[in-house]
């Protein structure tokens, strides 16, 4: 599958669909109707309010204001007329999932479409490379390549790793993200990473791991963190979160390994003035 650029991210290896969300399986229009739905600038389906201008020619309600109410056909202000015809037509329909060529094969009301994409476990997963912001989409194969290709993230058969972080004058780093290592274990993908940041006026460090698939999947595994030296140890245990959800949002809940900077340049020795951290992890599945 090729990489996309796109706003909504999927995993083509689950199959069922979010519960509660209305789909069903059956047949849906094919005559053509949902064409008339689609908006004519940003070629998104539209939902109400949908704007017409007195030609009829509809826009919907996002590039109205992008438009700047000028009908994008004929010129014409827009107005604040609604097609309420259109809306009701709209009421009728039934849809294929967008992600259906990802494996989504379920139909849904047209009003309920809309939010079952928002939480379809075939939506594509957005990069989970930290450090950048990348805007890359695609399904799980598809970003392991591009983490490796375009990010020269390491690659590491395994379920145990021992990483070293060293970094000469660290009183310099307040913000830092890296992103070192995915690993492959289990027949599944993990990040791991390591972040420089303030925690209120603490300078600290944070290593945690995050899961290339659903909140679901990352739930079936453990892993754990170790950091130490001089007989100290700090322990970190705990489920990688799922790259559904952001590295930032994952740090901001503070759901991994934690060190305050002074701790962490005791555990490096000498004359506390570099970082050399020391850390073990280990990935295991829960039966």
């Amino acid at each position: 599958m090729a990489i996309t650029k796109s706003e909504t991210g999927s995993n083509s290896m689950l199959s069922k669909t979010t519960p509660g969300l209305g789909g069903k399986h059956g047949l849906y229009s094919t005559n053509g109707v949902h064409e008339l739905l689609e908006c004519p600038v940003c070629t998104n389906l539209m939902y109400p309010p949908i704007h017409q201008c007195p030609n009829g020619h509809t826009v919907c309600s996002d590039c109205k204001i992008r438009v700047h109410n000028c009908c994008p056909t004929c010129r014409y202000e827009l107005g604040d007329i609604r097609c309420l015809a259109l809306e009701k037509v709209a009421e009728s329909l039934e849809l294929p999932c967008r992600y259906q060529s990802l494996g989504c094969h379920d139909i849904f009301p047209y009003y309920s479409k809309l939010k079952h994409e928002q939480h379809c476990r075939f939506r594509l997963y957005n990069c989970p490379y930290a450090g950048s912001e990348c805007s890359i989409t695609g399904d799980i194969p598809t970003l392991v390549a591009h983490l490796k290709e375009d990010h020269k993230v390491d690659m590491h058969d395994g379920c145990t790793f021992n990483h070293r972080y060293v970094k000469a004058n660290p009183n310099e780093v307040e913000n830092a993200t890296w992103m070192l290592t995915v690993f492959n274990c289990f027949g599944r993908q993990f990040c791991l990473h390591f972040e420089a940041f303030q925690l209120g006026m603490a300078p600290v460090y944070m290593a945690f791991l995050r899961f290339m698939g659903d909140d679901i999947e990352a739930k079936k595994f453990s892993y754990s963190l170790e950091v130490g030296a001089n007989g100290r140890k700090l322990i970190w245990q705990g489920i990688p979160r799922s790259i559904r959800d952001s590295h930032r949002k994952v740090r901001d809940s503070q759901d991994g390994l934690i060190i305050q900077r002074n701790l962490a340049l005791y555990f490096s020795g000498g004359d506390r003035q570099e970082l050399k951290l020391r850390i073990t992890g280990r990935i295991w599945k829960e039966e």
